[in-house]
Parts: structure tokens; sequence; C-alpha cells
């Protein structure tokens, strides 16, 4: 069976939903198909103590704030996951879920979504299904060799699982930093990164990073090769529980070791240790299989696309009737946040409004 729409949304988590408000005020005949079984995309499958490294008033998508968390300026997982279920009810978003998109296909004068519950013929797609289910293991030697725990960001839940043991944190950004400070009172840590870390003061949080990614993308955007500034998304905002663990001398940072061999880490200098666990928080990428029948990818893996307003582009070159949305600055600024998210997702919607008519 072929259902039939104007424009199909891949993706129930932030970026959907944002795109959804937007494509919803423009009257727009979509659907958000939405491969898991609950609301609020991967905030539920985060770990335990993550915290947003900005307040609520700054976390908050198109139309509808954030309510502040009792206790915290910067709420947890389980309030954002209960503020984006809230968001879906409240503007009637049409998702259907759990519905799994297996591929995108070219369909004469329309695009067909196929699933595994029928397929759905639209002309056009915005495909949000962001980087959470794309983890990210660097091809570090001897990992494979490696008799010890492996556990990437996406499968670390809390300390108790790890408690007693010797375990290194790889990773020098705000994931490894929160998880490195998570882990330093109940384990043998080493928190190994591939630079020095770099703190943000204490009085700022991350809209600094929001700020230094559009003013990164918008000098990139006019030619201009100075892009430095006073942030970057790589730098780690010192939220409550980082803070403290660095002021108490639990996060100092060894440099990335060589290898692994059977039963530890091994730096280049001959140095090693053995070790129980290894915690890779090296990031992700992005979650875009289900577009490989489009052909769009080029010898790098990426997918070329249409720079809007001089800042963001979200629209493929090579399928204007695909646009996509909340992979990281390269779909806009820091747009793999909540805050970032907001002002692509407003350009996607409109561009697939004028198209679509």
């Amino acid at each position: 069976m072929t259902n039939r729409t104007r424009v199909v949304v891949i993706g129930g988590g932030q970026a959907g939903l944002a795109a959804g408000y937007h494509l919803r005020r423009l009257g727009v005949d979509f659907v958000i198909l939405d491969a898991q079984d609950r609301p609020g995309g991967a905030w539920p499958q985060a770990w335990d103590s993550l915290h947003l490294f900005s307040p609520a008033a700054y976390s908050s998508l198109p139309g509808r704030p954030m309510p502040a968390q009792p206790g915290t300026a910067y709420p947890d997982a389980r309030h954002v996951a209960a503020y984006l279920t809230d968001y879906e009810r409240r503007y009637d978003l049409p998702v259907h879920r759990p519905v799994r998109v297996t591929g995108v296909h070219r369909d004469g004068r329309f695009l067909r979504v196929e699933t595994g519950s029928g397929d759905w013929r639209a002309q056009a797609v915005i495909s949000a299904t962001g980087t959470w289910w794309r983890p990210f293991l660097p091809a570090v030697p001897g990992r494979a060799e490696f008799r010890g725990r492996q556990l990437h960001t996406v499968e670390y839940g809390s300390p108790r699982d790890l408690a007693g043991l010797r375990v290194v944190v790889v990773g020098g950004g705000n994931s490894g930093a929160q998880i490195a400070a998570d882990l330093a009172p109940v384990t043998e840590l080493t928190w190994a990164t591939g630079r020095p870390p770099r703190f943000l003061a204490d009085d700022v949080d991350g809209r600094v990073l929001f700020d230094a990614a559009t003013a990164r993308r918008r000098a990139l955007a006019e030619g201009r090769t100075d892009t430095g500034g006073v942030a970057s998304l790589g730098d780690i905002v010192a939220v409550p529980p980082v803070r403290e663990a660095r002021d108490a001398g639990l996060l100092k940072a060894s440099p990335m070791f060589v290898r692994l061999d059977r039963d530890g880490v091994v730096w280049a200098d001959g140095t090693r240790a053995d070790v129980d666990a290894v915690v890779w928080c090296t990031g992700f990428r992005p979650a875009l299989s289900h577009l490989a029948p489009l052909g769009l990818r080029d010898r790098r893996g990426r997918i070329a696309l249409d720079a809007m307003h001089s800042v963001a582009g979200t629209r493929s070159v090579a399928e204007p009737r695909l646009h996509l949305l909340g992979y990281g600055d390269w779909t806009g600024p820091a747009s793999a946040t909540l805050i970032g998210v907001v002002r692509p997702a407003r350009d996607a919607a409109r561009a697939v409004a004028d198209l679509v008519g």
C-alpha cells in the first residue's frame, strides 16, 4: 500500500518536531515518520546524569518555551524528553511510530519513502534522523584485541555499571567531560583526550557555543578565512558536576593513547596501563543510510547542500526535493542542538512549502 502526502519528515526527534511545527503553521500537508516506539527522539536513550549545557529558556523549540526544571539551571535528559513529548501533543503533530524508513527513492515527480509498514509518496522529504543512531568509533590499533569492556557514549548508563573498575574515558568534548566527571568518584579513572581540554569560563553556558558556530558559518559563507572566536563547539561548558569534579582535581586529562593491547592501553612513549573498560566519547556521524538509493554522496561521503541566507544550507544540490536537518554544523550552526535547529527548521519548512505549493 502506498500512502500520499505532500511532505514526509523522517525522524520524530527535536529536528523533526521543529520542522513539523513550521509546516503546520504554513498549512502544508505532512507526516512525521519516527522509528522509535516513544516520543523524545534520542533523549530517552541518554545516560542518567546527562544535562543540557544551556538553561531551559535557551533550549526551546519554536512556539513553546521549555519550562524550567526545579532544582537545576540545566535540565536533564528526562526533562527534555518530557518537553518534547508535550510539544508533540500540544501541536498535534502527525507522528507515525514506530515506522522505520528503509529507503528514499525517486519516483517520477515524487519521492517514494519506503518503510516496513508501507510506502509513502511525497513531493518533498525532510530527513531529520540525527546522529545518535550512528556512533563513531576511531580506528585505534588493538581495539579488536582488547579483552575488557568497551562502550560508546550511547551505551553508557550510569556510574553503577562501572563502579570499582579501572576505566579510560576517551574524548575531550562535553560528553567526555560529563561522563568522566560522573565516573571519577567511583572508578580508577583515566581521561584520555586528543588535545588538552578547553573549559569555557564558569560564568558562560552553551549559548556561547551556538554564537561561535553561527559566526564561523557566516564567515565561511562570506569567503573569510578568519573564523576565530572566543569559543568553539569542542570547548567544554562547566556545568555544575563538571565544575565540581574539575575543582576537586578529579578531571586531569592524559594524552590520547596510541593503541590497545589485550589488557590495557599503551601511550606513544611506551607507557601502558591495565584497564577494565574503555568508554568511547568520540562522537557520531549522520544517520543517512535511508538516503543511499538516491546516490547523493560524494567521494568523501558527504551530500552537497545549497547555502541559504548566507549561513546555513539544508537542501540537497543534486535532489532539490530533499532537505537535511539537524545533523550538526553541516546543516546549520550547531543544528544538532535544541537552540541550533530552530532557524534551519524554519528555513527548510519555508523552502519546502514554496516547492510543493
